[in-house]
């Protein structure tokens, strides 16, 4: 996957976004609340006119999307400039075509379409023009860099409990602790990896998995799993590292502060057309460590932002005897 492919990054929009339909949305219908307030006399009629201006051009704008949205491969396969050429002949040729219709029903209230057709080409080439600024922030190498500082966020102590857990078992138990060395580096390469590289559901799980293994060295029966995976496919590519920085939050925040340790809860599942994370733990009270769970959180969310833009989310809720941290990805287009 390319550091291009990322909605926040690719200069011609993703049309199938979300985050990309929700800023054309709030970009046209600012630029017609902008346009009706030019054309009334007074400002007591810029709410009516900017009625009369949305019931035209929303019609438009939603076509508009549609076919964008169904041609959006092929709008990426071409060069940049070409690509936005199209947008702009496919804006114009709308607003020509839906105004020419109104003309013909309504004769007496339709305005010209060549005009109609220049100012929808205008308002494109201002939305092109913010697209190609805000990748323009998100350079590629930059975001790569920012990618790969975010991903490599294992804690030092979990690396020094864990090392003292090992060094324990090397006379007692040294296959154990050979396995654990094993699990240990299989971490340290996920940290790693490429960021602009996706993996399999399955490979998140089997990390996560060799993580609370190690966890579990050091904690004993303090600690205990409750896995729940709905029946799916594990071949499902998600951005690395989703599962490990939640589990070390639920470990660090939730379990070791308790004497008596506590159960983490995984639940895997689809709901419609999202994959669903959700990783929950006991809460014994107040805790000084809040602060890391806090940075944690937000890495995540930059991390998701700069993913998937926003068709993915990061949930919380805080009870008083439980915590639950839930992520919310946009099911793989290939897979639906």
């Amino acid at each position: 996957m390319s550091i291009r492919q990322f909605p926040a990054t690719h200069p011609l929009p993703d049309w199938r976004n979300f985050g990309v339909m929700l800023r054309v949305l709030l970009g046209v219908n600012a630029l017609a609340l902008a346009a009706a307030l030019l054309q009334v006399p007074e400002l007591a009629l810029w709410p009516s006119r900017f009625v009369d201006l949305a019931a035209i051009v929303e019609p438009l704008l939603l076509i508009s999307l549609g076919l964008l949205s169904l041609g959006r491969g092929l709008l990426w396969r071409l060069p940049l400039r070409a690509g936005q050429a199209l947008v702009l002949v496919l804006a114009g040729g709308l607003a020509f075509a839906l105004y020419g219709y109104w003309g013909w029903l309504l004769p007496d209230d339709a305005g010209s379409p060549w005009r109609a057709a220049l100012l929808a080409m205008t308002a494109a080439a201002l939305l092109l023009l913010y697209f190609d600024l805000r990748s323009g922030a998100f350079d590629p190498a930059q975001t790569e860099a920012r990618l790969a500082a975010l991903n490599a966020r294992i804690r030092p102590h979990f690396l020094f409990n864990s090392l003292n857990a090992v060094l324990s078992l090397i006379r007692a138990r040294p296959q154990q602790a050979e396995a654990a060395l094993e699990s240990l580096s299989d971490l340290f390469r996920a940290a790693m990896r490429d960021p602009k590289e996706l993996v399999s559901l399955g490979e998140e799980i089997e990390l996560a998995k060799q993580y609370l293994e190690l966890e579990h060295l050091r904690l004993g029966e303090r600690l205990s799993v409750d896995w729940q995976i709905a029946d799916l496919s594990l071949d499902l590519l998600i951005p690395p590292l989703m599962l490990q920085p939640l589990l070390e939050n639920a470990v660090y925040h939730g379990i070791e502060p308790t004497p008596a340790g506590g159960t983490v809860h995984i639940a895997i599942t689809r709901r419609d057309d999202a994959l669903c994370i959700a990783i929950g733990n006991p809460v014994s009270g107040p805790t000084a460590r809040t602060d890391g769970n806090r940075i944690a959180l937000a890495n995540i969310r930059e991390r998701l932002a700069l993913y998937y833009d926003l068709e993915a989310r990061l949930e919380i809720e805080h009870g008083i005897t439980a915590y639950e941290v839930r992520i919310v990805l946009p099911w793989p287009k290939k897979n639906r």
